[in-house]
């Protein structure tokens, strides 16, 4: 449990744009009705209880140690996992919990968009879209917490690849990669009502460019939904 890193509770401002008329991109997994002239600014506030959140992504080896009990290439130790789907990510929580001894949180249904969480156990689980904003700014103000090559793998200095985790500086809460190296998986839908079984991923990507990158910014896709730049992170409600 030495990677998780203890957060205290508090509150977070969170933003989104609606587009009153459902707009969809050109790649429809990655659709954005927020752009465009008739979007209206949503601007709402949650309260954030303690948790414990992982300092770093999941990386190649943690998973392939936790699914496939198997080791990967060295050189790929560190790099975080990519290529999974928040179907897949939910599925690791539960392994890894039962590895630990702990209680799942998920059960898992055909339907994603029926699958429970259960916030009363202790094991681990994704960030809510909130508790990831509130973990990413750790108290700052602005769009990232501090300049973005001191932070972060881009598309101007990655080199158009993934990068290992931990080799740029944390944010003040000591947690590494939040922005940039790669998109994160949360539990929340994003609107179910307008968008299906759509869940939510933060935080930019080694494939992005810098305005892309930051703790306020937020994409969706289907639960299935795989790409070399999306991974996820991990918490506890209870250490």
């Amino acid at each position: 449990m030495k990677l998780m890193v203890p957060i205290e509770g508090g509150t977070i401002e969170l933003r989104d744009y609606m587009n009153m008329n459902k707009w969809l991109s050109s790649d429809y997994t990655l659709s954005d009705p927020g752009r465009g002239s008739k979007r209206t600014v949503i601007t709402w506030t949650e309260t954030i209880e303690p948790f414990h959140v992982m300092k770093y992504p999941v990386t190649q080896h943690l998973y392939h140690s936790v699914m496939y009990d198997q080791e990967v290439e060295p050189i790929m130790n560190t790099l975080p996992i990519t290529e999974v789907s928040w179907l897949d990510s939910i599925v690791f929580c539960n392994e890894l919990s039962r590895l630990f001894g702990r209680t799942e949180c998920y059960t898992i249904t055909k339907e994603s968009k029926n699958t429970i969480f259960n916030a009363k156990t202790n094991g681990f689980r994704l960030l809510s879209d909130a508790e990831w904003q509130y973990a990413c700014k750790a108290g700052t103000k602005g769009y990232r917490y501090d300049e973005i090559d001191k932070i972060a793998w881009y598309q101007e200095n990655a080199n158009g690849s993934v990068q290992q985790v931990g080799t740029r500086l944390p944010n003040p809460w000591g947690l590494y990669d939040m922005i940039g190296n790669v998109w994160e998986w949360c539990w929340d839908l994003y609107d179910i009502e307008r968008y299906g079984d759509y869940r939510v991923f933060r935080g930019g990507s080694w494939a992005e460019v810098a305005n892309n990158c930051g703790s306020t910014v937020r994409r969706k896709s289907m639960p299935d939904f795989k790409i070399d730049d999306l991974g996820f992170r991990v918490a506890i409600t209870q250490p």
